[in-house]
């Protein structure tokens, strides 16, 4: 996973930290959703655009790049990017774009012919390593804190972040999706590592997914949603039979909801695909789905479980 990744995953679930790392005051930042989006008809995407509701207007639209690699043309390619899609989608909305740098030696882009945009408030660089202290102690910054941090500080930074994870006030699914996000991060520092050995160095126990509100969606209103379905089905296979096979697929029907909410449509075949999961299948998906940031990360996922026709 590249780190570039790393951080829109953080974004995508702590949309207020873009404005932290900025020092940006931005009112109702926490109603902001992070997206990827393809510009029609050019081989451009934009790998950040932080949205505002659609009911605000007057709030700006964000694009951001984190970028860990030395570009020359990289202002020339980003600059393009916003100037199409302001073009094709035409947002009433004012426009910002901020940069995320791990250090400004990699700020090679040729600049000649941007300065005064760049130089204006418009686009907001950040240099990581010049942060001496993030913006705030949340979260949000530590994980930041984390993917950049030395590999001989990683497992400490690490332990930290775990302990003040367990004493924040978080409801289990938070919990649940901060501590994926810091085993993630060690992952990819640290890739000679085993996730056994990570969770052992790092104190972690398995996420009780049964406590996380996507479970119990899934796993408990499915079978309220599939009991009308079982009767149904008890009155022609037997009554204990038809309840256990409406609440089965009760709880399918619920899963491809929840995921099509948050996804969008899913074609016939995805959902085709989780119909013929199983329970131990379905639990799996539960918590693999809290790092999923796209429809391409889900069909993955399936295409891997070897579901029979």
């Amino acid at each position: 996973m590249k780190t570039d990744s790393l951080f829109y995953r953080l974004f995508q679930n702590l949309p207020t930290l873009l404005f932290e790392l900025s020092g940006i005051t931005q009112p109702q930042g926490e109603q902001y959703q992070f997206r990827s989006e393809e510009i029609k008809q050019t081989s451009f995407r934009l790998d950040g655009i932080f949205a505002p509701p659609e009911s605000e207007q007057e709030l700006p639209i964000y694009f951001v790049e984190v970028q860990f690699q030395s570009e020359t043309d990289f202002y020339s390619r980003f600059v393009t990017e916003i100037f199409l899609y302001l073009r094709q989608t035409l947002p009433v909305n004012p426009w910002r774009a901020v940069v995320i740098y791990p250090r400004r030696s990699l700020d090679v882009g040729e600049t000649a012919n941007y300065s005064e945009l760049l130089e204006s408030e418009r686009v907001k660089r950040i240099y990581l390593n010049e942060l001496e202290v993030l913006p705030t102690s949340s979260l949000g910054s530590k994980l930041v804190k984390l993917i950049v941090s030395r590999k001989n500080q990683v497992i400490s930074t690490a332990k930290e972040l775990v302990s003040q994870t367990k004493q924040e006030t978080l409801s289990p699914t938070e919990q649940a999706r901060i501590l994926d996000l810091i085993e993630t991060i060690i992952v990819y520092k640290l890739p000679q590592l085993g996730r056994d050995e990570i969770k052992e160095m790092l104190g972690l126990t398995d996420i009780d997914i049964k406590q996380t509100k996507f479970y119990q969606d899934v796993f408990s209103e499915g079978r309220e949603e599939g009991r009308e379905e079982g009767r149904q089905v008890g009155r022609e296979e037997g009554r204990e039979e038809g309840r256990q096979v409406g609440r089965e697929e009760g709880e399918k029907e619920l899963l491809i909801s929840l995921l099509n909410r948050r996804f969008g449509n899913i074609s016939p075949s995805v959902k085709e695909m989780l119909r013929r999961l199983n329970v131990s299948q379905r639990l799996d998906l539960a918590e693999a789905s809290f790092g999923f940031t796209s429809i391409q990360e889900l069909e993955n996922w399936l295409s891997n479980q070897n579901l029979s026709s």
